[in-house]
């Protein structure tokens, strides 16, 4: 199976929730992941040409089939794969990107006072080390 992978901020209390719904959303196991704090993040975003995205870290990255994709359009791509009913969030295609974007980057720059931060990068259980790169 191919994988896509999804580099998220590894101290965010809000993408780290997101991760664990990901995961259990994806029996297949689809989707690896990885911390944008880590040098494996640090390797696949300059392998894309995407460094820059490592510094930022106010962005859900996900590198898909060779392409890398941020904000509104990654959680869009995201939850096309998983099941039942994160699909149905493909409906909001229909707003403009820049619209989604603009919110998507509000959540990301309000994530910390709202859904607090953790002292250091999540760890994945012994069952969940497999996803993790």
């Amino acid at each position: 199976m191919n994988h896509a992978i999804i580099l998220f901020d590894g101290v965010c209390n809000l993408c780290n929730r997101s991760v664990q719904r990901i995961i259990k959303a994806d029996p297949p196991g689809y989707f690896q992941f990885a911390a944008l704090q880590s040098a494996v993040a640090r390797d696949l975003l300059a392998a894309h040409g995407a460094a820059r995205l490592q510094e930022t870290q106010d962005s859900l990255v996900l590198i898909e089939q060779g392409h890398v994709y941020t904000a509104s359009a990654a959680v869009l791509r995201i939850a096309r794969k998983l099941r039942w009913p994160y699909p149905l969030l493909s409906v909001l295609k229909v707003i403009p990107a820049f619209l989604m974007d603009k919110l998507y980057q509000f959540i990301a720059r309000n994530r910390y006072r709202w859904f607090g931060r953790r002292a250091s990068c999540m760890l994945p259980d012994a069952g969940l080390q497999h996803r993790f790169l």
